[in-house]
């Protein structure tokens, strides 16, 4: 079941120009000129029920534009739009009640109150059931162990915490779909595996939706297994994640320590040298060619070595800078 449809989705934005100085400013008092620019344009997606979907691009891509058509708070200038049956900006309260979206950069917890007040507000919004309530909230309390953070104003709670307690509002009236935007911005390692972990468990245990719009590529991978790549308003790929970075991931990364000091190694033109020192060399190879690579530094009887797939940022730069270029990454 498709639970999100968009059939040649537009959406454009009217920005209005002024010419510099008190001149150009009482001329636009009579005569305003305009730039329309195309957010999204002509996009065709379905979702079905269930799926965890990545949304990639760079900055200005329009995917912060796609997320606020889906919810309803801006309209489509053109195209069909259908989530959970609704159309979004006709905003009734039964399709409201359905989605759920956290924002990195903007919180919708109340800094006074303790998580399990803020937790009690959203209860009333909800309508949720004393019973309903309780079986939530402790269900999403015990999952990402903040039990004891329950009675604690929200104020004094470190960044990874306070997302889990966003997260936890988000979710607490059971939505059935998930709108992700930059969920994980500014937090350390350990709480973004955190929070992908809890996630992972929400997507396969409850069967929540997710559209998770993300720059770290790291949450893309880790946690969609599609994925859709927008630049320029357009859609310009739409399919499965890994073969996205297996095409783009061209390069691999190869290091290899030695116990005695290496000498009389020749190394093809194609390998990049990152580090070499007498007793570590640290190379950049094609995927092709990483084989013969490996072979020719196993001669010289390292004492470990290792392969890295090629830094994810160096593939996200080449998805848009060929996307620019092509206009298509298929």
């Amino acid at each position: 079941m498709n639970i999100i449809e968009a059939k040649n989705l537009t959406k454009i934005y009217r920005r209005f120009i002024k010419p510099e100085g008190l001149r150009g400013s009482l001329k636009s008092l009579w005569k305003r000129e305009y730039l329309q620019k195309e957010a999204v344009s002509s996009l065709n997606l379905c979702i079905e029920e269930g799926e965890f979907v990545g949304l990639i691009g760079p900055n200005g891509a329009g995917k912060t534009t796609l997320t606020k058509m889906f919810t309803g708070i801006i309209a489509p200038t053109s195209g069909e739009l259908s989530v959970l049956g609704y159309y979004p900006n006709d905003l009734k309260n039964e399709f409201k009640q359905q989605y759920a979206v956290v924002m990195g950069q903007k919180s919708q917890l109340f800094f006074e109150l303790t998580a399990n007040d803020t937790l009690r507000l959203f209860k009333e919004i909800y309508g949720l059931s004393e019973s309903e309530f309780r079986e939530t909230r402790d269900y999403f309390a015990d999952l990402f162990q903040v039990e004891a953070l329950m009675d604690v104003q929200v104020r004094t709670l470190s960044l990874g915490e306070r997302m889990k307690m966003e997260l936890i509002v988000a979710l607490l009236h059971k939505p059935r779909i998930l709108f992700l935007d930059e969920p994980t911005i500014g937090l350390d390692a350990v709480a973004s595996r955190q929070i992908r972990t809890f996630l992972q468990k929400v997507n396969r245990e409850r069967g929540t939706s997710i559209l998770l719009t993300s720059h770290y590529m790291e949450d893309i991978k880790a946690l969609c297994k599609r994925s859709v790549v927008i630049n320029h308003g357009k859609k310009i790929y739409d399919g499965n994640t890994e073969a996205l970075f297996e095409k783009y991931q061209k390069n691999k990364k190869i290091c290899a320590v030695f116990s005695q000091p290496l000498t009389g190694i020749s190394l093809p033109e194609a390998v990049e040298i990152i580090e070499h020192t007498p007793y570590k060399l640290t190379l950049q190879t094609p995927k092709e060619s990483a084989g013969e690579l490996l072979a020719m530094l196993m001669q010289h009887g390292p004492a470990d070595i290792s392969v890295e797939e090629e830094e994810i940022g160096a593939v996200v730069e080449r998805i848009y800078g060929e996307t620019d270029a092509a206009g298509s990454c298929k």
